[in-house]
């Protein structure tokens, strides 16, 4: 429980005593920390005492203060402050409020979703006063936070080093290997849980997709969604998502008849990260279209008084395809783990490329491991993506790699079987149908680019190349009609 710390005690002081930052300091402390949280709303920080009283051993000290100066006095030198706050202006807000009391040597941690160019530009700012800023994802939600969260540093690496026994203590652990690990300089920590988040949209998309095919499609019931969700969860590409997927189905609703799924809007938000991801691969030139077309159907659904409009003016299919059952399921889950292979692909792409662009010093392999608990997109999945960046750290897209390539290949027709039937039916199942276009488009030999090189001649004089000579040409196109 909370007592009274003696003046500068406490080895960490956390700064938004929310959901993440109170359990997140709750595991700190049950790890044997001294631990002081700040947060300007009262009511935040005796929450966090109650919590405190009811979950923590007499000997695991943490103190709550809603006074940003005796907060500071609790804490020894030189500070450790980690921030979850909101991100943007609330993040440089709280920095300057603090700027009185970085001394030099203070270690100053974002553990926010910050944008990565925020954080390079606090990184430089912050080094002027010889403060060690890191920028810090941090992903396993309320439950992570107080068990066991997967934890991406990055930033100033003479941080780690204090940091590092902390952080192993309270992250989640996969066998006795930690969920967390320094990832690279400037804003490496906060670029990979970028991608995560990014990856994230689309995992939850493509399970969305399956969810309707069986709802509307079969005609399932949520108990005979139920299994077929569990056994994935527990197979080849199981993972937290499926897991509770299969617990949200059998959900009853508190507040009314049947199951809570059916009375839940279907309508989706997001905060950005997604967004964020999708433009950066446009920056790098690295495609990423099953994120893209997350975050696109996310905007969708938010504009339901269209849609509901537009559901008696546009005309879909009179009759369902018949399917056998059985063997569609069949297709339906080795279709969904074709699909997350290509998004788990196309996440680590741009982080190759943005290693080399950013000069992070990333290694992907480091990435996989402390994905693979703790997080929301932990997987079975991301074994094999370790196993990948084991053989070529610097593979640029492990689709390259041969024995992944197989693993993916191998569903290919039960993908487009999946993909067929959907258009047929006339349900949409756009991330499916993103990831099917992405695999014969990446595995294509040749595209039909050929005449957009040729339309951008003829319209704008931007040249074209040649398959049969070097140099850029040019064709008065309009003369050869």
């Amino acid at each position: 429980m909370t007592h009274p710390q003696s003046p500068t005690s406490a080895d960490i002081g956390i700064i938004g005593l929310g959901v993440m930052g109170a359990n997140l300091g709750l595991n700190i402390a049950e790890q044997g920390f001294n631990v002081a949280g700040y947060d300007r709303n009262p009511e935040k920080g005796a929450r966090l005492t109650q919590m405190a009283q009811k979950q923590l051993a007499e000997d695991a000290p943490m103190e709550a203060y809603h006074d940003i100066q005796p907060f500071i006095a609790s804490l020894r030198q030189p500070r450790l402050i980690l921030l979850l706050v909101p991100a943007g202006d609330p993040v440089d807000g709280v920095i300057q409020d603090l700027s009185p009391d970085l001394e030099q040597g203070t270690i100053l941690i974002d553990g926010g979703n910050s944008h990565f160019r925020d954080t390079d530009r606090r990184i430089q700012t912050l080094a002027q006063q010889n403060v060690h800023f890191v920028g810090m994802g941090v992903s396993g939600g309320e439950a992570g936070a107080r068990h066991g969260p997967s934890m991406m540093p990055g930033g100033d690496s003479t941080a780690w080093e204090r940091l590092r026994p902390m952080l192993e203590a309270a992250a989640a652990k996969v066998g006795e290997e930690p969920c967390v690990d320094w990832l690279g300089r400037g804003s490496a920590g906060h670029y990979v849980k970028m991608v995560h988040n990014g990856i994230e949209y689309s995992l939850m998309q493509l399970i969305s997709e399956s969810y309707d095919l069986m709802y509307r499609g079969l005609g399932l019931s949520h108990e005979k969604m139920h299994p077929i969700y569990e056994s994935w969860a527990q197979g080849p590409m199981g993972g937290f998502l499926l897991e509770i997927t299969a617990d949200i189905l059998l959900q009853r609703d508190p507040l009314g008849e049947g199951y809570l799924l059916d009375n839940i809007l279907d309508t989706a938000h997001q905060k950005g990260t997604g967004q964020w991801t999708s433009q950066e691969s446009f920056t790098l030139q690295t495609p990423t279209p099953l994120i893209d077309i997350a975050v696109t159907q996310r905007v969708l659904s938010a504009i339901k008084a269209q849609r509901q409009q537009a559901s008696q003016l546009l005309k879909g299919p009179s009759e369902m395809m018949p399917v056998h059952r059985e063997a569609f399921l069949t297709q339906l889950g080795n279709a969904l783990q074709m699909a997350m292979q290509l998004t788990y692909a196309q996440g680590m792409h741009l982080l190759q490329v943005a290693n080399q662009h950013y000069d992070y010093h990333l290694s992907l392999e480091t990435v996989t491991r402390i994905w693979r608990g703790g997080c929301i997109i932990r997987s079975q999945l991301l074994e094999q993506l370790r196993a990948v960046y084991q053989r070529d750290p610097s593979l640029i897209n492990p689709i390259l790699d041969t024995t992944y390539a197989a693993t993916i290949a191998q569903n290919h027709a039960d993908l487009r079987e999946v993909v067929c039937a959907a258009s047929y039916w006339g349900i949409p199942a756009p991330g499916l149908m993103t990831a099917l276009s992405y695999y014969d488009s990446y595995r294509g030999a040749w595209l039909p680019a050929n005449l957009l090189q040729a339309q951008r001649d003829y319209f704008g004089g931007h040249t074209f190349q040649r398959t049969d000579r070097e140099g850029n040409f040019h064709v008065e196109w309009s003369k050869n009609k």
